[in-house]
């Protein structure tokens, strides 16, 4: 599987499916792509705020791929005329060759249209399995304890974790949840694409490695990580 960052916590996953989950590319500064570009046979959303569920009406509608989501949030952007498939935490959907596991994440999740707040369910982690490779993104979220149960039960390879703060967790936050989880690999997310949010992943990396036997890729808008089963 390769696993292309696109900034922001919008990333590419490239097996024998295309996945791209939380595809903020519109107003992103970081992102190396536009939502014309991205191809896709699964587009998942870990929540609705704006810089997750992004372009990811579009690029389904450009791809007749369907939606993964929350369900309250589904049924928001079916309204819109694409193909949703609905679920839960603690379930797992199969779509189109793809599993994905929905797990807690603590976050705020509302959907802002036309200066209206729309209930959109809860925020939500995504654990995508694509041939053999399983894939934690943990949305937006601080760490909790039960990351471990998380880690535990669907051992994921690789977690994206947000370290940029002031949202989300930052980078302590981020090092005691990948302790917690206990992927392979770790990616982080979620930093530098407003001045709110800059860290140095670096810092980051450092942590996890010198007290983890996880290892960090720290990558850059557009760059691939590679991983086998």
């Amino acid at each position: 599987m390769k696993i292309r960052w696109l900034g922001h916590a919008a990333f590419i996953l490239e097996g024998s499916k295309t996945v791209v989950i939380d595809p903020f590319l519109t107003g992103n500064p970081l992102s190396p792509l536009k939502p014309a570009d991205v191809k896709a046979d699964v587009v998942v959303v870990t929540h609705g705020h704006g810089d997750h569920l992004g372009d990811a009406v579009e690029i389904a509608r450009n791809n007749d791929a369907p939606i993964v989501c929350i369900h309250e949030l589904s049924r928001i952007i079916a309204r819109k005329g694409v193909e949703t498939v609905g679920m839960n935490m603690g379930g797992t959907a199969r779509v189109s060759g793809v599993g994905v596991t929905m797990v807690h994440a603590l976050h705020s999740a509302d959907v802002e249209e036309d200066d209206e707040i729309i209930s959109s369910g809860t925020a939500t982690g995504v654990i995508v399995e694509l041939d053999g490779v399983k894939v934690y993104h943990c949305g937006d979220t601080d760490v909790f304890l039960d990351m471990q149960l998380i880690g535990e039960l669907h051992k994921p390879d690789v977690m994206l974790v947000p370290i940029g703060d002031w949202y989300t967790m930052g980078i302590k936050g981020a090092v005691k949840a990948v302790e917690l989880v206990k992927p392979k690999y770790a990616i982080p997310m979620h930093y530098n694409t407003f001045p709110v949010i800059e860290q140095n992943p670096e810092e980051f990396k450092k942590a996890v490695e010198e007290t983890l036997p996880t290892k960090v890729a720290v990558l850059k808008p557009g760059e691939v990580f590679e991983i086998s089963d």
